[in-house]
């Protein structure tokens, strides 16, 4: 697999979720219209700070795509002032927090990490911690995923350096199979 199929196959592996389909909604699923469906065991609205607190298993669900963590922090624009200058009003979905053990699950792709924070104007989701990637057979891991959602470009970083390091960015990646056929004979 060269480079630019691995940053390919890490980009559709994690070009996650949580991208904004337009200024009031959020997506999970790419190109889906399906409505979000976000539960935990608890929910805390901080209508000051335009923030919903998700904790308790939280999960988003959006067609066949799943955001699973510990806690779920959705962040929406601040408007202007409502009527007789008393507080803000919330908007459009800015930013997403997902907070221990994360969990991104598509049909094709599963994404693993500690931490992940979506930022839907900046079309940047980046994925910390110990971070596994797993599409079919092949395993990408390392310590920070950063992906550009309007490109699809993708770096897996860490801050170890050299063959000792032990937190380099590394993938098992294996060979698709080819379709069975008349093989030249070997030499």
């Amino acid at each position: 697999m060269s480079k630019l199929e691995m940053t390919r196959w890490a980009a559709g592996a994690l070009a996650v979720a949580l991208v904004a389909a337009g200024p009031a909604s959020a997506q999970l699923d790419q190109g889906s219209d399906a409505p979000m469906d976000i539960t935990a065991d608890a929910l805390e609205v901080i209508n000051t700070q335009c923030l919903s607190i998700w904790s308790g298993s939280a999960e988003a669900l959006q067609d066949r795509t799943r955001l699973r963590a510990d806690v779920l922090k959705t962040y929406s624009k601040k408007g202007a002032a409502r009527a007789g200058g008393k507080g803000a009003t919330c908007g459009a979905l800015d930013r997403v927090e997902a907070l221990g053990n994360v969990y991104y699950v598509t049909p094709q792709q599963k994404v693993r990490g500690d931490a992940a924070d979506y930022d839907v104007l900046g079309e940047k989701i980046v994925i910390t911690g110990d971070v596994v990637a797993v599409n079919g057979q092949n395993v990408l891991r390392g310590e920070r995923l950063v992906v550009n959602v309007a490109t699809g470009d993708a770096q897996m970083q860490a801050n170890s350096k050299g063959r000792g390091g032990k937190t380099r960015p590394r993938a098992v990646i294996y060979p698709e199979k080819q379709a069975a056929g008349p093989s030249a004979p070997r030499r």
